[in-house]
């Protein structure tokens, strides 16, 4: 995030830590451009008013080197900004003040369409994801989920072997409000177990992580 009031920086970063969006912000434009040459970042919060440069023109020295997709937090709404923004290749437009819960589903929202491309499908040796399909077989069975529970298992089926928060399982799931209960996780993840022992009844495949969530393992 490229922000230079220290307040409202403080302000979005806590908030969305708390739907673990990890936030590396930065007041002066060049540092932030210096940032996305040395690391890589799923997306960019970019503010218009900074010192030493215009946002507007710091949009085109991103997409001169970067395809990151970039949401515009500014006060400034006048519709040339937002015209510009969107032309040089700002991806959303925000102006201030918004509600961070906002910010949280125009995040999700952009993330989903630019990660899809990359993580459509993905196979192990038991379990085959086809995001295009929205399906998931198993053992060379098709697994009958509904709509949340193919977006769960899918999540767990990209990360596997890796530990998934439920706030992120949360995050990450477009058929489950953000203002869900946690809670709710468990639930669906109790359905999905089930109906992967209705295909084999022996092993556990999903299992609970200690103050985290679940993973997804094929290792007994």
């Amino acid at each position: 995030m490229i922000e230079d009031d220290y307040e409202i920086a403080q302000i979005l970063t806590e908030y969305l830590n708390k739907f673990d969006i990890k936030v590396t912000s930065v007041e002066e434009p060049y540092i932030g451009l210096s940032h996305l040459t040395q690391e890589t970042f799923d997306l960019l919060i970019l503010d218009l008013t900074l010192p030493g440069i215009d946002g507007l023109e710091v949009i085109p020295k991103i997409r001169k080197n970067s395809s990151i997709p970039i949401i515009v937090s500014s006060a400034r709404d006048d519709i040339t900004d937002k015209v510009i923004a969107m032309e040089r290749g700002a991806d959303d437009y925000m102006p201030k003040p918004y509600d961070p819960r906002e910010l949280v589903t125009r995040i999700k929202t952009i993330l989903r369409r630019t990660q899809s491309a990359t993580q459509a499908n993905k196979t192990n040796s038991l379990f085959e994801l086809n995001a295009e399909a929205r399906s998931v077989i198993f053992k060379n069975i098709m697994m009958e989920l509904t709509a949340a529970e193919f977006e769960i298992l899918s999540i767990l089926i990209q990360h596997a072997d890796s530990a998934i928060s439920r706030e992120q399982l949360l995050y990450d799931s477009e058929h489950i409000d953000d203002n869900s209960s946690i809670k709710n996780i468990d639930v669906i993840i109790s359905r999905i177990r089930h109906k992967i022992s209705l295909i084999d009844p022996v092993n556990t495949y999903i299992k609970p992580v200690r103050g985290i969530g679940y993973l997804l393992t094929e290792k007994m």
